[in-house]
């Protein structure tokens, strides 16, 4: 190898070192402003902060506040979420417009608050106004308060991976189109790692993302799942990984090789280089249940480079990724995540006071004002719900509505048990069952509750994987299972020692999850699904608002909220003082 070229690397390993230790800072500038990017052989104009595709990396240390002024330079009103930050006491600006605030407007900024408390690890924040995160995301490194470290040895550099999906077509329209049709969304063309499609697509060769690895060090890995609806399956040819922590709470190590990740979750992952020098590929391609559900097929890959005097292959080989449909792959990966007891930000509940047991389903509606050319299933629109409830936007966001106490927004009474007892995830059910009610109902709880929440998934219409979200909180996952939901016998074998405390969690298809949480965030959150292809039209969430008055009762407002791709406004977190769940979309 020349001097020069060892020169060239060492420059490149100091730099790596460096951003290792990155200065934090207090205030950021976010420009919302439309770029010219080109993939896949074609270019257009998409939505950016700042021109960046992703977006810039917010990086603070454990229980910082930090300002971000955002400038809305772009076309479309657009709001900002800070995915997986708790914002105590402060849901304001934690982003979901028209659910705890307006949409920025074109033309206009506004300044966003973010408060760290417990997190620590990996995070991102995102566009929560219909489509714009698909190009409006980035990631948030949160590093420990000073003078503490990690609890596994201090990683030599930190690598971003973050996924996405890439649409050749404008994908606003790709969602105007769903929305009017009533049918599913088109399909990404690519998957993206940091926004490239790797060398296996076409004109992505000179652009696929690389980075180098010296033999015998270890690499720190901040891997989000940005993409809109897809659960990846992501691995390392000839490398195992080790996932640390997930949601930015350290996990016990957990050694694989590979992984499972939903959308909207983050994990942080340890990459030990203990290979011969040579390029190995990381890849990563979708995990897809739904039966006849199109997705996206690619395989999206990045180049890991060793440092060294040797002969690269040609063409390196491609890891070993489970089938898009093994769902005992999937399981086998998150059932065994375990929480680390004594970094855990809150101990799991163990006196319930609230249980919720409610469904998750995909569904259709009638095609409105006589029409006969919607595009769902048998002429229909598509849509979701939970416990049999899809959610009905109102005019005025409900923690408004709740807070400056506006009646007729919203209706209390969401059950907090299925409305309908049946064989939930039956082959063949009744398809009087297609059709949900579409309400705005909330669900009050008292402040202080510690509440258990039970995701049953169903096959009406069609069995999928449901990721779900929680704004304002995160939740001990405390099990999972296939089938119903048994009351009497599940909770038997409850993971209540170390179970894994996320803000998102995958409810496996025709299955179901349990989570535990304390509700004392005071403030509107919401917990919403992200189904793979259910168009942004209306969809399920639940919402729990959680309000404290001083020495007075507090309430937790809970209403079924949006599907996936639609995580428009009633998806989001409503957490200010209030507190609601939501589904990834």
């Amino acid at each position: 190898m020349s001097c020069s070229k060892n020169i060239f690397l060492q420059i490149l390993w100091c730099f790596s070192l460096i951003t290792l230790s990155s200065q934090t800072q207090s205030h950021y500038t976010f420009e919302v402003r439309e770029a010219q990017y080109t993939r896949l052989c074609s270019t257009k104009s998409i939505l950016t902060v700042n021109g960046n595709f992703p977006g810039p990396t917010i990086r603070v240390n454990r229980g910082d506040t930090i300002y971000v002024d955002v400038y809305n330079k772009g076309n479309y009103n657009i709001t900002l979420h800070w995915h997986g930050v708790k914002q105590p006491r402060n849901p304001w600006t934690d982003g979901p417009s028209y659910i705890t605030q307006c949409p920025i407007q074109p033309g206009m900024k506004f300044r966003q608050t973010l408060i760290f408390s417990f997190e620590e690890g990996t995070i991102w924040w995102h566009a929560h106004s219909e489509w714009l995160r698909a190009t409006v995301y980035g990631a948030i490194y949160v590093y420990p308060t000073k003078n503490t470290p990690y609890p596994f040895p201090q990683p030599d550099a930190e690598i971003p991976i973050t996924f996405g999906e890439w649409w050749i077509n404008d994908v606003n329209e790709v969602f105007r189109q769903s929305s009017e049709t009533g049918g599913a969304p088109n399909i990404s063309d690519a998957l993206t790692i940091n926004g490239q499609p790797g060398d296996l697509l076409p004109c992505s060769i000179p652009e696929t993302f690389k980075f180098n690895v010296e033999q015998g060090r270890t690499y720190h890995l901040r891997v989000i799942n940005a993409a809109m609806n897809l659960i990846l399956f992501f691995s390392v040819s000839q490398h195992n990984l080790t996932v640390v922590g997930s949601d930015a709470v350290y996990t016990r190590p957990l050694t694989r090789d590979y992984i499972c990740i939903s959308p909207g979750q983050a994990m942080d992952v340890l990459l030990h280089a203990n290979q011969e020098p040579g390029h190995y590929y990381l890849a990563a391609r979708a995990y897809s249940t739904g039966f006849g559900v199109a997705f996206d097929n690619t395989t999206t890959t990045a180049r890991i480079e060793y440092s060294g005097n040797y002969t690269p292959p040609s063409s390196p080989s491609l890891p070993n990724l489970p089938d898009f449909n093994d769902t005992q792959a999937a399981l086998d990966f998150i059932t065994n995540l375990r929480g680390l007891p004594e970094r855990s930000p809150s101990p799991v509940p163990t006196n319930i006071t609230t249980q919720i047991v409610t469904t998750i389903s995909v569904n259709t509606l009638p095609c409105p004002n006589g029409r006969n050319d919607c595009q769902g299933l048998n002429g229909t629109i598509f849509s979701a719900s939970m416990n049999n409830i899809s959610f009905q936007t109102p005019d005025i966001d409900i923690l408004k509505a709740y807070y400056d106490h506006i009646n007729g927004i919203y209706q209390p009474g969401f059950p907090r048990f299925p409305p309908l007892t049946f064989n939930f995830t039956a082959d063949i059910l009744p398809i009087t069952l297609n059709t949900p009610t579409k309400e705005t109902r909330v669900n009050v709880l008292n402040y202080g509750a510690t509440v258990e929440i039970v995701f049953q998934g169903t096959n009406v219409v069609g069995g999928i994987d449901h990721p779900i979200h929680l704004h304002g909180y995160s939740f001990h996952v405390v099990g999972y299972g296939l089938g119903n939901f048994n009351q009497s016998q599940d909770p038997l074998n409850f993971n209540l020692v170390d179970p894994p405390y996320l803000n998102t969690v995958i409810v496996p298809i025709n299955g179901w999850a349990a989570i535990r949480f304390v509700a004392v965030n005071p403030g509107m959150g919401m917990v919403y699904a992200l189904p793979s292809r259910t168009p942004p039209i209306l969809g399920h969430a639940d919402s729990f608002y959680c309000e404290e008055r001083k020495l007075f009762k507090s309430n937790v407002v809970t209403a079924a909220a949006r599907h996936a791709p639609m995580l428009k406004n009633i998806l989001d977190f409503l957490c200010l003082k209030n507190f609601t769940l939501k589904t990834i979309s």
